[in-house]
């Protein structure tokens, strides 16, 4: 038998011509770092979610005051102790102003012939709970960003300034923040707000007298780690300034890790000052703040509980979302998270 080799006729084939203009063009429209960082986060729905839950929150820190007829500092007696009233759900057995009267539950409202609604409650000296607490997470929410961007600032600056020069420069930088840690914060916390008039200026300053500490430690280490880089090198080389090596080359490459770490030190001032405000080194009456409503509704915890769950369940909330938010900014911006 002879093998017979079967030819493709020549209509079977298409000669392809390719544009070299074209060979290398990317059919996927280039994304900048932030906009590649903002599509890995929306995949993050924990952070979506706590995103939506803090712009309420701080939403409701400017609107909640004035949703009711209420002064938050106004003092009525009479209204003492009240439990939360809320129109339309107190017919369905909530928040219908029923409380404790000794060893009896009975409609308080109606017992001291109260025709006004409060949707929280009021507290013993009959302050409205609902415009309290969101006024106090209003202060709680100053202190805490204030005191986050002045410790950026200062961590920041002395961190890049010491990784930067590096030498000598480094070595008596490093010798005060290590002299500043062994000290304990709360100690100088303390003694800080004992030495200032109380305020909120003062637990301010006090929680930003080593708040920085942190940050510039983050900061000294990216430097180092950075600034013996080919670009930063490169730069140095064609006679860039050093005012210009670092605003133009070192900060845009640490944006990411102290935007990461700014949201973590919010929540830990926010937690700090509460706590000062819990333990009253904090604001004080007739101001408010999460730490001062909380620490008023744990005095009467066995009576009136619900005194202490709107601002504790409020402060839960802003820490767990901060939390939430950092994580997924950190897993966005970090370029080894990627899928």
């Amino acid at each position: 038998m002879t093998n017979k080799l079967e030819k493709l006729p020549k209509d079977s084939f298409e000669r392809i011509t390719i544009d070299s203009t074209q060979a290398e063009k990317i059919s996927k429209p280039s994304l900048s770092f932030w906009q590649d960082a903002w599509l890995r986060i929306r995949k993050n729905k924990a952070a979506i979610v706590s995103m939506f839950i803090l712009i309420f929150i701080v939403f409701m820190t400017f609107a909640g005051p004035f949703m009711v007829k209420h002064d938050p500092e106004a003092v009525k007696v009479s209204h003492a102790n009240l439990p939360p009233k809320v129109p339309g759900l107190e017919k369905l057995g909530i928040f219908d102003g029923v409380g404790k009267l000794g060893s009896k539950t009975v409609n308080l409202y109606e017992l001291k012939k109260i025709d006004t609604y409060y949707w929280f409650g009021t507290d013993s000296l009959g302050r409205d709970l609902f415009s309290r607490l969101w006024k106090g997470t209003q202060i709680s929410l100053l202190i805490a960003f204030v005191a986050a961007f002045i410790d950026v600032v200062v961590g920041v600056i002395y961190g890049g300034i010491s990784g930067y020069y590096g030498g000598r420069t480094d070595d008596i930088m490093q010798r005060i923040v290590e002299v500043l840690i062994g000290i304990p914060t709360l100690v100088i916390v303390i003694l800080m707000i004992m030495m200032m008039d109380s305020g909120i200026w003062s637990i301010i300053i006090a929680i930003s007298i080593t708040g920085w500490i942190g940050m510039s430690r983050i900061v000294r280490g990216q430097v180092l780690k950075y600034k013996n880089q080919e670009f930063v090198l490169a730069a140095r080389t064609l006679g860039a300034s050093d005012r210009r090596i670092i605003g133009k080359h070192l900060l845009p490459n640490l944006m990411a890790i102290i935007i990461v770490n700014m949201m973590f030190t919010i929540p830990t001032a926010i937690f700090f000052e509460a706590f000062l405000s819990f333990i009253g080194l904090g604001l004080q009456a007739p101001k408010a703040s999460l730490g001062t409503l909380i620490n008023d509704g744990y005095k009467f915890i066995s009576y009136q509980p619900y005194m202490l769950f709107f601002p504790a369940f409020v402060l839960s909330l802003l820490m767990i979302a901060f939390n939430l938010i950092g994580d997924g900014l950190r897993d966005a911006l970090d370029p080894k998270m990627k899928d």
